[in-house]
């Protein structure tokens, strides 16, 4: 489970999120969302995030901010 949010720090410190054994699945499972991947296909979804949202600094940006509002139980 979320073996790619080791290279996400920047996403992450964008969103305002620190992540914690508390709310890892929390966060995995929104990025699955996200990206329009069933959950736990880890694979998938990191190449889904490489491809579609770590792109360009200005996708990064937004995946921040879906990600922040995923987090906060869309808010």
């Amino acid at each position: 489970m979320s073996c790619y949010f080791r290279h996400l720090k920047d996403v992450f410190a964008a969103a305002g999120i620190q992540v914690t054994q508390q709310n890892r699945k929390q966060l995995d499972r929104a990025f699955h969302g996200i990206v329009g991947v069933e959950f736990k296909e880890c694979p998938a979804a990191w190449k889904k995030l490489k491809e579609d949202w770590l792109a360009s600094p200005e996708k990064r940006q937004k995946l921040a901010l879906k990600l922040k509002e995923a987090a906060s139980g869309g808010k």
